[in-house]
């Protein structure tokens, strides 16, 4: 469908942290407006096939380092238990996200063991259920891991594991559509605000009026007038606050956020791991989990910075797995020695270069603006409590379920990072 001529909050991005905005400020708008809301979901790829939702590998942990990410963890575990009274629609079928409850395990070396339980210690502060293992422990629980060199490991007991990313995608899409939300497909290339006509000096803040969204395969756009506009365009939200229309002076600093690759590559070893097994993260770095039940598996790992591949596109670099990520696989579960590669492909983080950790809230000088991108791999995840997040402050003003103030954009105009330890 196109664009309609109007809307009162555009949403820009139509990943699940989108549609999570979306469903969020249905919901709690509540009978206040006699028509109701009127919200817009724009999103440029209609089919996903780039989206970094769907491409992603479906973890949900607790063991986080920094507070905010607990606490965004710990609701969205609750909301993914109750997902049914959230996002069932009458007259369809129940929800199943296929969650598997089967934890992250994390190992640490030597150097990193009193890291990590101190880590442990600030989890379990704040509620999540995470135990810690010395290596006879892991050894006696998982018998098919080599333990050396790692000299302690924690693992999550409760609301840790995997789920399909497409099936939450669609039920917040669905359920938000069946609230009233509107979508399109188009490209967001430009804006027009209240400073595009004024006279120098140039005003210290401004508004956006409209959004410009650019037809698929067309050289024709449909402006949209809008009073609020959400950035929840994932990998691609710091590009969107360089577009036309918006002023220079009034959009710094730049926000951080770049699209970086990331290879995901499956494979079949009958002998592996079975059941019990978690959602491991390496002391290398490298990460797997079993995918179903038939001694298959999937897993990656991030490359070091000056590593990073071009995203341009998602081409997968094979003798990444070969030189990489295989050795470090066989070294820590010795069956993996003799796997077999069936398949591979890419997706995107929306990495934040300045911390890692998302930027929810208010633009400091663009008005309406508001942002919920960023989360460095953790957005599938986290994405019913940012959605309900910014949801409250376009609605109420302020937080109310979690606080969130500190993920702002002030830290990045302050130049204070809020380090986040647990990034994989």
């Amino acid at each position: 469908p196109r664009p309609p001529d109007e809307a009162d909050v555009v949403v820009v991005g139509g990943g699940v942290v989108g549609w999570s905005v979306a469903y969020w400020l249905k919901v709690l708008e509540g009978w206040r407006r006699q028509h109701g809301m009127r919200v817009l979901v724009v999103e440029r790829d209609p089919m996903y096939s780039r989206a970094s939702t769907v491409l992603s590998v479906g973890g949900i942990r607790q063991q986080f380092s920094l507070r905010e990410n607990i606490q965004m963890s710990r609701f969205s575990a609750s909301f993914l238990r109750d997902i049914n009274e959230h996002l069932g629609v009458p007259n369809e079928p129940p929800i199943d996200i296929q969650f598997q409850p089967s934890g992250y395990l994390f190992l640490a070396s030597p150097q990193s063991a009193a890291a990590l339980e101190a880590t442990v210690r600030f989890q379990r502060d704040e509620g999540a259920q995470v135990t810690l293992l010395s290596p006879t422990q892991l050894k006696a629980k998982f018998p098919w891991i080599n333990t050396e060199d790692v000299a302690v490991a924690s693992y999550g007991l409760e609301d840790e594991g995997w789920f399909d990313p497409w099936t939450l995608l669609n039920a917040f899409r669905r359920k938000a559509t069946s609230l009233g939300v509107q979508s399109c497909s188009g490209d967001v290339r430009a804006f027009v605000t209240s400073a595009n006509h004024t006279m120098p000096p140039a005003p210290p803040s401004a508004r956006i009026r409209y959004v410009h969204v650019h037809m698929p395969d067309s050289l024709e756009y449909q402006p949209v007038a809008c009073s609020i506009v959400v950035n929840a365009a994932g990998a691609w939200a710091g590009k969107l606050l360089e577009a036309e229309g918006l002023p220079r002076g009034l959009c710094q600093p730049p926000l951080p956020i770049q699209p970086r690759k990331r290879y995901v590559f499956c494979w079949h070893c009958p002998d592996g791991p079975g059941l019990s097994c978690p959602f491991l993260i390496d002391t290398s770095g490298a990460y797997f989990r079993r995918d179903g039940f038939a001694g298959n598996y999937l897993g990656g790992m991030s490359p070091a910075e000056e590593e990073e591949p071009d995203p341009s596109d998602l081409s997968v670099d094979h003798d990444y797995f070969q030189e990489q990520l295989w050795p470090r696989l066989a070294r820590r579960v010795p069956a993996f020695e003799s796997l077999q590669v069936r398949g591979s492909w890419a997706g995107y983080y929306d990495y934040n270069t300045f911390d890692q950790n998302g930027v929810l809230g208010p633009h400091p000088r663009l008005e309406n603006l508001f942002l919920a991108a960023g989360f460095s791999g953790h957005g599938l995840q986290h994405s019913p409590a940012a959605g309900r997040a910014v949801a409250e402050l376009v609605i109420k003003g302020r937080y109310e379920t979690l606080d969130l103030r500190r993920l702002g954009w002030d830290r990045l105009v302050a130049r204070e990072p809020l380090e986040e330890h647990g990034v994989v």
